[in-house]
């Protein structure tokens, strides 16, 4: 039976290449890349001679290279998985290739490695006890305020990816939906040469997205909601809402209307309102 090997790559330094990733990319015979240019200048950097098969397998391609990739595996005795960076199947379509090898009984191998999801949450200085990987948020502003609260009550700390172009609309969003004093960290081209780590509540990570051109690959820590920290009490919420329908504001816009003027989730003013019903 044949294997997959799934082999973490660098997110920056490519001294943090492990003997284990270069000899599994000497060995290959058949290498599943997410992008075959970014994989060949990874073996000129590791000065490696590529001698395998490129099958490229990128979010764009993955549903008709899913029977190359299904051939590849049952004909060949390996075939090597590996991403631009970091872990493969961590925001990349590498975990559809798992589930082919799973589907045709083939054994898994991981090289464990880099991975930006770690470096970042230990960066941060934020709890490391219990978190969790949200990856990119929406692109568009109702989506993405919508995405937002529905983790306005998530207790772990929360790490996110993002591209320099959206940074600053997804900390201003995290800002108006977490609010202004949660704390974060925005970890910027890691283990690179320019690498830059920002810590401070989200309103001081909005108005420094806002001084300079971002540039590079983003990646957002965020603290999790503490109950203690709340300081209004479902009393007066639901007071504030009763108080805009009696000015003949509808349910909805009174929500609206409370959530931003307490600066909590909308989530938080609607689940009240259902208990005072």
């Amino acid at each position: 039976m044949g294997e997959l090997v799934v082999a973490a790559v660098p997110i920056g330094d490519i001294s943090d290449a492990s003997d284990h990733l270069k000899s599994a990319i000497e060995a290959a015979q058949i290498v599943v890349a997410e992008d075959s240019r970014k994989f060949f200048r990874l073996c000129k950097d590791l000065d490696i001679e590529v001698r395998a098969r490129i099958i490229s397998f990128f979010e764009g391609n993955e549903i008709e290279r899913v029977e190359d990739l299904r051939k590849a595996l049952i004909e060949s005795e390996s075939v090597l998985l590996i991403t631009d960076s970091g872990m493969p199947t961590i925001s990349d379509p590498g975990y559809r290739a798992i589930r082919i090898a799973l589907d045709e009984g083939l054994s898994i191998r991981v090289i464990p490695g880099p991975s930006a999801v770690i470096t970042a949450l230990v960066l941060s200085g934020l709890p490391t006890d219990r978190f969790c990987f949200e990856g990119f948020a929406p692109r568009t502003d109702v989506a993405r305020e919508n995405f937002f609260s529905d983790l306005s009550e998530e207790q772990r700390t929360m790490v996110f990816f993002e591209a320099p172009h959206r940074i600053e609309d997804f900390l201003a969003t995290a800002t108006h939906v977490f609010g202004e004093s949660r704390q974060a960290a925005v970890c910027r081209e890691m283990t690179k040469r320019y690498e830059e780590v920002v810590r401070g509540n989200l309103h001081e990570l909005w108005q420094w997205s806002k001084s300079k051109e971002m540039l590079g690959e983003f990646t957002v820590v965020i603290a999790g909601f503490n109950p203690s920290d709340s300081e209004h009490s479902d009393q007066e919420i639901a007071d504030r809402v009763k108080r805009c329908e009696a000015a003949g504001i509808s349910r909805k816009e009174a929500i609206n209307i409370v959530a931003k003027e307490l600066k909590i989730p909308k989530r938080k003013v609607f689940d009240v309102m259902v208990e005072y019903k």
